[in-house]
């Protein structure tokens, strides 16, 4: 591995870990919404969020820069940030599942004894939902590591700033030489999914055996 390899691998991880991070708030929490609302106006939100689950992902990314300061865009940040909305539905609906699969009896039992809302949900809902959502971690994760569409239209291809793993294999396809690079670049990437892929299918087998 040569030390710009290194380097895109790193800051792979690192982007990917923080968009997963940005994510995780707002994502959980449409997802307990999701999950315990409905009507028309709470469909239209929810399918509002999947849309970056549907569009190209260089349609997301046009849109981030549009949207995005001018000072932001072709930044770290902004990879970070496309990263994050590229894998949100992913982390919504896994976690929708998750709340979904809460025995509200027991949170009926919990109101009786006196919790109130916020005491619920984090006590007894939160838990027991943890490894469904743990599972949509997982693949925000993955999905965050592996994004390249949306990332390169509003991060750019900047090696040492915005140069993740999947950019750096893109570059190097276009290099006269660069198979070999490419190679290992691509079977690294292989690999890293399919870890991702088992610690999600570990994490849905026991929170289907907890329910």
């Amino acid at each position: 591995m040569t030390d710009a390899e290194w380097e895109a691998i790193a800051l792979s991880l690192r982007a990917a870990s923080l968009a997963t991070a940005l994510a995780m708030v707002p994502g959980v929490g449409l997802g307990y919404l999701f999950a315990r609302r409905t009507g028309p106006l709470w469909f239209a939100a929810e399918q509002a969020t999947l849309l970056p689950l549907v569009l190209p992902p260089v349609v997301t990314g046009y849109a981030l820069l549009l949207l995005l300061p001018r000072t932001v865009a072709f930044t770290w940040a902004a990879g970070v940030l496309a990263s994050s909305v590229v894998g949100f539905p992913l982390l919504v609906q896994a976690s929708k599942a998750a709340f979904l699969g809460v025995n509200r009896t027991l949170e009926d039992a919990a109101q009786i004894d006196g919790a109130g809302p916020a005491a619920r949900f984090r006590r007894v809902v939160l838990p027991l939902a943890a490894r469904g959502i743990g599972a949509g971690t997982v693949l925000h994760f993955g999905r965050a590591l592996g994004e390249f569409g949306a990332t390169i239209v509003v991060a750019g291809n900047l090696p040492g700033t915005t140069q993740t793993l999947p950019l750096l294999l893109y570059a190097r396809l276009q290099q006269p030489g660069g198979g070999l690079s490419a190679l290992r670049l691509a079977g690294l990437a292989v690999l890293v999914s399919v870890l991702c892929l088992g610690a999600y299918a570990v994490l849905m087998r026991r929170s289907h055996r907890s329910e």
